[in-house]
């Protein structure tokens, strides 16, 4: 869970990574800093995503390390690896993915139910969450009943639900207009500043990167270039 201890909470070095003969990663290393929102930029096919989800997890580097609080996330056995993605990490897709069969209110409930917190406690905590990023009316709403800008608020909302230290966000606002990509990206970093939540962001546009407190580059499977972006 979120503790602010003021450490560098996820650190990689020297990861690689290839899918098929195509190399994603060639070498990179990445810090991220207990409450510090990292926008990672770069073209399509520069390594963003395979970075991600090496850092979360998600798959395992051909070589390199990932630490994250003293353990090593690359050696760590999946169900380990499954605990801290149930606790201390909440990641958000370009498109959601919220299970369409249950509604905003559900969708928000459900890592806490999976964690064995009651139905009724967990659904009052997604409702709070809901309100906080300003989509408590849509809470009966199904997720093709929503717009983009409110599926998102509430794929964000599902994420930090259970308290994570990182929130891994994928391109959250990819599939967005102006509009609701400014509205997301409020929501987004006025609660991980509030909550002390460290976020990993990934992005193409230059805008989005901006919400950040610093940024990095990648360009063919490596970091190019850092900057403070506010």
């Amino acid at each position: 869970m979120n503790n602010g201890d003021g450490k560098v909470p996820l650190a990689a070095r020297g990861l690689t990574k290839a899918h098929g003969r195509t190399e994603a990663l060639r070498g990179a290393s990445v810090e991220l800093g207990a409450g510090e929102i990292l926008a990672v930029t770069g073209a399509s096919g520069s390594g963003k995503s395979t970075l991600l989800h090496c850092l979360a997890g998600i798959v395992r580097p051909d070589a390199g390390e990932v630490t994250y609080a003293g353990e090593r996330l690359d050696r760590l056995p999946e169900r380990r690896l499954s605990e801290l993605r149930r606790s201390d990490f909440g990641v958000v897709f370009q498109f959601g993915q919220l299970i369409p069969e249950l509604t905003a209110l559900d969708n928000v409930a459900l890592p806490l139910m999976l964690a064995g917190t009651s139905r009724g406690e967990a659904r009052a905590r997604a409702g709070e969450w809901l309100e906080r990023f300003g989509v408590r009316g849509q809470g009966e709403l199904r997720p093709g009943e929503m717009s983009g800008g409110q599926a998102q608020r509430t794929a964000l909302a599902r994420a930090l639900v259970t308290g994570p230290r990182i929130v891994f966000a994928d391109e959250p606002t990819g599939a967005l207009d102006s509009l609701a990509t400014e509205q997301v990206m409020t929501s987004l970093t006025h609660t991980a500043r509030e909550t002390h939540t460290a976020v990993l962001l990934i992005t193409h546009d230059a805008q989005v990167a901006a919400y950040a407190d610093r940024d990095i580059r990648m360009t063919d499977g490596v970091v190019a270039a850092a900057g403070v972006t506010a």
